[in-house]
């Protein structure tokens, strides 16, 4: 409970942020629909000179477009601004005023952010998901909404525990936000695309040295029944190991950091 009322706190303050700003809202939601545009013209430019990309038809390549857009809402709502502020109060010294809250520190580095206008994403990666549905005239009953529901989450989890990784790194190296941009712009352009048409040695880098195309393949896959469980336990096996790797290789990280006055 307590952790939930840390988590709600922060949450009001990014909507105050928002209210506060409500031009570079408008600025976001904009960029967020320009992107849509560009990735559903991409589709229809592939699908003017073949049938099919790999086996997946293009109303199951606008499914994946959504659950990316709503991966991506998820995780630049809240994961990756925490990160960078995170890594930025490690450089600056401001982040030993954290470590003195009566709170887990790794929760309070997580939520410490909230981007309110990734709830655009999230809106509209949805919307996109359930007319690629329609289109597809597939019925999707509630065991199969419970599974993309977990598969989405395990997805998350996969995401989150990666970045945490990634930011821990702060303690030993100064500068690190390069390697959130180059992971953004891998989220972006591999992630809008099925693993599985990438050649072999790409796919493990994206399972297992990028968790990227993994986090919204599958939850894809079992939307246009193409989840086998094979997948189904590769996704959730991973996000029990990065879950507990990130949770282990941050407590590792806390007992090497010296503090700003060191």
């Amino acid at each position: 409970m307590h952790a939930l009322t840390v988590i709600r706190t922060y949450l009001k303050l990014g909507l105050l942020n928002v209210l506060q700003y409500r031009g570079d809202f408008v600025f976001q939601v904009i960029s967020i629909a320009i992107n849509l545009a560009t990735a559903l013209l991409t589709i229809g430019i592939i699908f003017d000179q073949t049938d099919s990309l790999n086996g997946w038809m293009p109303n199951e390549l606008m499914a994946l477009v959504g659950i990316q857009m709503l991966m991506r809402g998820l995780v630049t709502m809240v994961i990756l601004p925490s990160m960078e502020a995170f890594m930025e109060g490690v450089r600056l010294g401001t982040f030993d005023f954290l470590l003195t809250k009566p709170a887990d520190a790794q929760l309070l580095t997580s939520v410490s952010q909230f981007n309110a206008a990734s709830i655009a994403n999230v809106v509209i990666g949805l919307g996109v998901i359930l007319v690629s549905m329609g289109r597809l005239g597939a019925a999707i009953g509630p065991g199969d909404a419970l599974l993309f529901v977990v598969l989405l989450m395990a997805g998350a989890v996969i995401v989150y525990s990666f970045l945490m990784i990634l930011a821990t790194c702060s303690f030993w190296f100064v500068r690190l936000n390069n390697i959130l941009v180059i992971f953004s712009v891998m989220f972006d352009n591999a992630g809008r695309w099925p693993i599985t048409i990438y050649p072999v040695w790409f796919r493990v880098t994206l399972t297992f040295l990028i968790p990227v195309a993994i986090a919204i393949t599958i939850p894809a896959q079992s939307l246009t029944g193409r989840l086998d469980w094979q997948s189904t336990a590769l996704a959730l096996g991973l996000a029990g190991l990065f879950a507990t790797g990130s949770r282990l290789f941050w407590r590792f990280g806390l007992t090497h950091y010296t503090g700003a006055s060191a």
